[in-house]
């Protein structure tokens, strides 16, 4: 909640937890993770209904944690990769499979 005369914001900003790096308990890795966006993304949900079912299917909180990315950067990456005809690790369309 803002406050009205000040800058502040109190402790009721959201705050996110300091440790940035891969639960030990997760088995998944990056390209999974990216697998399961790609899939729901051509069901044609947007990428906050993306985060919540692969929170809640998956149990991954964060999924820029686990893929370095956010879940529209990864899709914007691969639509990019598409449109040049490569697959997202830089081989050409042929080669990839």
């Amino acid at each position: 909640m803002g406050r009205m005369r000040a800058r502040g914001q109190g402790l009721s900003q959201l705050a996110l937890p300091y440790r940035h790096s891969v639960p030990t308990w997760l088995k998944l890795t990056s390209g999974d993770v990216k697998e399961q966006i790609y899939k729901l993304a051509k069901k044609g949900l947007t990428p906050s209904q993306t985060g919540v079912i692969v929170r809640d299917s998956q149990g991954i909180a964060q999924v820029h944690f686990v893929t370095g990315n956010k879940i529209s950067r990864i899709l914007s990456l691969n639509m990019e990769c598409r449109a040049r005809g490569t697959s997202g690790v830089g081989f050409p369309a042929e080669i990839a499979v």
